[in-house]
């Protein structure tokens, strides 16, 4: 996989062996570690923190900017780095009352005060929308600091904490005659100002090499890793300016690649209060690993079959046809067209679909869970049938 040769991993096989024999906490099989209420030690409640960054994007961001000008982009990466932190834990039921800090990493010598300026204004700008609908993002503040020895460019990323009632907590159990419900990544929701690609914040690495020119490494190497093999370091046609078409619609690259990573916290929000919890026997957050993220959250005899996927949106077919990737390797980086998935029996899908749709979200029911003799995931697409196993 190019991915691999580009030094990052679809799906940190390398990190989920170095934790494997930690505590799992006292939901296991919960999307986000879950822990005992330090906070109050009431036994009723219980306690989660999250912590994750906007990965590579801020490189893809630093590019555009320097090319641009237009500070509008970090306010988009800050959400970004907060969607990565505060949709894992709606996958648990953490859908409110949630305390962000934030942590900065900077080159001063490449990212000046305007650039932290429009990164925090963003954070407090996001979590005023959020407010809106009725989630309250409480902001304690965090670190800035100027580390240009380690940090090429900038690093954003934040650690969100929370406090549920233990018997609110949603641990996978997904079940064979489930049916899955995929939520779309892109268009734009009653929460969006402007059209969502659905790029989220996975696969960056990946998006900024198979589709930019080659001359954004020569006139900016600090924006990536220069031992990268050439060939698969900017190897692209594109430019951020340039304008592609597709389904007769055009679209301007920068738009595609920096859309802001989607968060359906009012959409789980929603969900929570209107079915509750034992009526959801997952939800998935497709991030890294994409349509194979789930994988992590099923027992040895359940068969993932996902048949009647949402169309590839046209920021996939954009990076597709700029790197020939295999689709098979497409569908593993990226989320292809759906970021969140819930899990449930069929008679309670058209719920999850009236509050999708309620918020101007496409979602359908996607696939299937079934019995088998092993573990695996089955992907039917127009480019083919993928099996992971």
């Amino acid at each position: 996989m190019k991915y691999d040769l580009r030094g990052v991993s679809a799906d940190k096989s390398e990190v989920h062996e170095a934790i494997k024999g930690l505590d799992k906490g006292i939901f296991p099989n919960a999307f986000c570690k879950v822990l005992p209420d330090f906070a109050a030690f009431d036994s009723d409640y219980c306690t989660l923190m999250h912590a994750d960054t906007a990965g590579t994007k801020t490189s893809l961001a630093y590019l555009c900017y320097r090319e641009t000008g237009n500070l509008d982009i970090w306010r988009g990466i800050v959400q970004d780095a907060l969607v990565m932190n505060i949709d894992d834990l709606a996958c648990v039921g953490l859908v409110d009352d949630l305390i962000v800090s934030s942590t900065i990493g900077r080159n001063k010598r490449v990212i000046d005060g305007n650039v932290l300026k429009a990164l925090i204004q963003g954070t407090k700008q996001f979590a005023d929308k959020m407010l809106e609908y009725g989630v309250k993002l409480h902001l304690a503040g965090g670190e800035t600091a100027d580390v240009g020895d380690i940090v090429r460019t900038l690093d954003v990323g934040f650690t969100v904490f929370g406090r549920m009632k233990r018997s609110e907590v949603l641990e996978n159990n997904i079940q064979a005659g489930d049916v899955i419900v995929g939520l779309a990544s892109y268009g734009q929701a009653t929460y969006e100002d402007t059209y969502n690609s659905g790029i989220g914040s996975n696969g960056l690495t990946s998006a900024r090499h198979d589709t930019l020119r080659k001359q954004y490494g020569t006139d900016f190497p600090e924006s990536y890793d220069t031992a990268m093999p050439d060939e698969v370091a900017f190897t692209g046609q594109r430019s951020f300016g340039d304008t592609v078409v597709f389904d007769t619609k055009n679209y301007l690259v920068s738009d595609l690649l920096l859309s802001p990573t989607r968060t359906y916290l009012p959409v789980l929000k929603q969900l929570f209060a209107t079915l509750g919890t034992p009526k959801m026997h997952g939800i998935i957050h497709c991030s890294g690993g994409g349509q194979t993220k789930v994988e992590k959250f099923i027992d040895n005899d359940i068969h993932i079959i996902k048949d009647n996927l949402l169309p590839v949106p046209p920021v996939f077919r954009l990076i597709q046809q700029e790197s020939n990737t295999a689709w098979r390797e497409m569908y593993k980086v990226f989320n292809m067209g759906h970021r969140l998935e819930v899990y449930l029996s069929e008679k309670d899908a058209q719920t999850v679909l009236d509050i999708a749709k309620s918020f101007h979200i496409d979602a359908q029911i996607v696939g299937k869970v079934v019995s088998s003799v092993s573990k695996k995931i089955t992907l039917k697409s127009d480019y083919g049938e993928f099996i992971y196993e």
